[in-house]
């Protein structure tokens, strides 16, 4: 029965059983049994806790000197840096049934997405049904889950966790003024150049200034000369500066407006003065605090005693397996007693990304695709996770050098669909700089390519939205569970994962775009263009200090990006190849070209791919030009193709890429499929 508990209450018992040094307070505002006391497995019943969680990090800790702008923030009278973030905790009511892992999600944006991600269940901000908890696998497999909000502008959305951090303001003592800004007192506004950039596909009055629905910096002097807006046909397109006169802000500072209204597909761009930068580095410091708390104290206000979790992994998908990246290349896996923080992350569908989680006036939710969020600080150098030489700057660096120790480090799998190559740029994380040759892996890494998937499987039966064909339904979910308990034993008891599973310039399996084969589909447009990660100069500041000063960036030479050569239908070759590419019924790829109401028709639809169905007779595909086979030439019945199915389902079972209790479903779906194509009139490009 759900029940509140009020903040009195929670704050006696906290003084009774005081936590770690870094979480000082947390107030647990709800807490209620998982539907209805359900019991899952061995582990039993499950409850659902959310409220805050409240910190105060020491500025001049080697754990938090990594922080942009920790020496501009406001101190209590201890020294410390205060800040909160939201929580939401589910966990077995006998915590000791549990398996000793905690698995965080980074919330993607304020959201919950691994109940959808791991079960299969229905999305909620608040998981209460037997339809949030979908097939209860990950509680019945024992796993405390966790999120803990770090992105502080997500839209004001009951259910999303955030973190609060404080603003800062320049503390330097009078006469050491920060470059360019004059003599300086403690405590004075500080300000920065930002930057905000658009497409709309339909025209519009006003937009915001940032991302999507997200919070965004409000511009400081709206009729400040230096406020700048431009318009550009493409991404390398030469700007065009639009007259003052003719555009301006609205009365809340927030959005910019244009007279003549903003066209689609035009790419516009708003460069602005704003102030009072949040410390955006203290996200991933809530989140390390945390998970060492639950690691190497307790959280009696959570029932959770020390000892209790053993182990934790961080998942993340796409923006949150970006923070992951980020996040260990900072080095936040190391807490305030250098110790180490997760012991497994899983960065999934992140490409080559970084993003936008620890520097001044960074704007969290800014990712980077072909034609949307252009030159932000996502896919910058470095790539590969051991150190690397840019041929181009001379520079050297790795993504995992930055630990503090090799013991801090945790074992990695970086987990990419077929859409990461040509949107993210994933080429990268296992290439040399200048894309001739494959880069080794570390010890503690793996790497598995989804073939042929998108960025998050489409739904059955497929449906067309942004791209000219239908989205990819490809569903490599039941992977990622098997891959999850891979890592979980990799870390508890060191049973090795399986090797990994990627495409290599070695063995011909990753080529240039131009290089692709893919069948002459009637009906589909095929293009070389990817998604490209530049050189990119933010200014002289923003290594060292993580402050921008320049505004659009610099944008030097691209890196070479390749992608996942394929076989005769089209499909994969090299990776994790889901039964579905072993007895094919389609034609699955990472890429699909915008439609004409989405956006530039000759370029990559944003996160979509591609579902082209085979032809279900010869004479349908001779008399459309398809030269793939089609299914009646394929396959003698039902029957034979579910048995192909199931035989590539069982291969992929033996090799741990698969889990056997899926294996019904599995074959179920694929019934499903197959019904679905047989029992209509379908052509060989979808289109009915």
């Amino acid at each position: 029965m759900l029940f509140r508990v009020s903040r009195v209450i929670v704050l006696l018992a906290l003084a009774a059983a005081p936590v770690s040094a870094e979480v000082v307070r947390i107030e647990v505002t709800s807490r209620a049994d998982l539907v209805g006391g359900q019991p899952f497995g061995a582990a039993g019943p499950y409850e659902k806790l959310a409220g805050k969680i409240f910190f105060a990090v020491d500025p001049s800790l080697p754990a938090n000197r990594i922080v942009t702008d920790i020496d501009n923030a406001p101190r209590n009278a201890a020294g410390k840096v205060e800040f909160s973030s939201d929580f939401f905790l589910i966990k077995p009511k006998r915590i000791e049934r549990g398996n000793g892992a905690l698995l965080y999600e980074v919330s993607n944006r304020g959201g919950k997405g691994m109940l959808g991600f791991f079960n299969h269940a229905t999305g909620s901000l608040d998981p209460s049904s037997l339809a949030d908890m979908g097939d209860g696998f990950l509680m019945k497999q024992g796993f405390t889950l966790l999120w803990v909000g770090w992105q502080f502008d997500p839209p004001q959305r009951a259910g999303l966790v955030r973190v609060y951090p404080p603003v800062a303001t320049l503390r330097e003592p009078q006469g050491r003024p920060e470059p360019g800004r004059g003599t300086t007192e403690n405590g004075t506004p500080i300000r920065g150049v930002v930057r905000s950039d658009f497409v709309v596909t339909e025209r519009e009055a006003d937009h915001s200034l940032a991302d999507r629905d997200h919070a965004a910096y409000a511009v400081l002097d709206p009729t400040s000369p230096d406020n700048v807006l431009t318009v550009r046909d493409s991404v390398e397109g030469q700007r065009r500066l639009v007259p003052r006169d003719q555009w301006g802000f609205t009365a809340d500072r927030t959005k910019v407006y244009l007279n003549a209204k903003f066209e689609p597909n035009k790419i516009y761009e708003v460069v602005y003065t704003a102030e009072n930068p949040p410390l955006v580095g203290l996200g991933p410091a809530a989140i390390r605090d945390t998970i060492s708390m639950l690691k190497y104290k307790s959280a009696d206000s959570w029932s959770i005693p020390t000892g209790a979790i053993r182990r934790a992994v961080g998942f993340g998908v796409s923006q949150s397996g970006r923070f992951l990246r980020t996040y260990l290349y900072y080095g936040f896996n190391r807490d305030e007693g250098n110790r180490r923080v997760f012991d497994g992350v899983m960065a999934h569908v992140a490409g080559a990304g970084r993003g936008s989680f620890n520097h001044r006036f960074a704007q969290p939710s800014r990712d980077g695709h072909p034609y949307l969020n252009f030159f932000y600080p996502t896919d910058i150098f470095p790539f590969t996770d051991a150190a690397e030489t840019d041929p181009v700057t001379g520079v050297t660096d790795g993504l995992l050098t930055h630990a503090g120790s090799p013991d801090l480090l945790p074992k990695v799998f970086y987990t990419n669909s077929e859409y990461e190559y040509w949107g993210r740029a994933a080429s990268l994380i296992h290439t040399t700089p200048d894309g001739a040759s494959d880069a080794p892996l570390m010890d503690n890494v793996r790497i598995y390519l989804l073939t042929a998937g998108q960025h998050g499987p489409g739904p059955f039966p497929p449906t067309q939205t942004i791209g000219q064909q239908r989205n990819n339904p490809l569903d490599y979910r039941w992977a990622m569970k098997a891959l999850l308990l891979d890592m979980d034993r990799w870390i508890a008891d060191g049973t090795p994962p399986p090797p990994s599973r990627y495409p290599h310039i070695g063995d011909g399996t990753l080529v240039a775009p131009d290089r692709l084969r893919f069948p002459k589909v009637p009906g589909v447009r095929t293009s070389t263009a990817v998604h490209r990660a530049y050189r990119a100069d933010y200014g002289p500041r923003f290594i060292t200090e993580g402050v921008v000063t320049i505004e659009p960036p610099r944008i030097g030479a691209a890196f070479p990006i390749l992608v996942p050569q394929g076989d005769a239908d089209g499909n994969g070759i090299a990776g994790i190849r889901m039964p579905e590419l072993a007895a094919p019924l389609a034609t699955y790829t990472g890429w699909n070209l915008f439609n004409a109401r989405a956006g530039p028709t000759d370029v990559i639809s944003s996160m979509q791919g591609s579902y082209i169905p085979l032809a279900r007779a010869a004479s349908d595909r001779k008399r459309s030009g398809d030269p793939r086979q089609s299914i009646e030439e394929r396959y003698h019945d039902k029957d034979q193709y579910l048995g192909l199915v199931s035989k590539a389902a069982l291969q992929l079972i033996d090799e741990r890429f698969l889990l056997a209790e899926d294996l019904a479903v599995i074959l179920k779906n694929a019934g499903r499929h197959w019904d679905q194509l047989m029992s209509t009139a379908t052509t060989s490009t979808g289109q009915r």
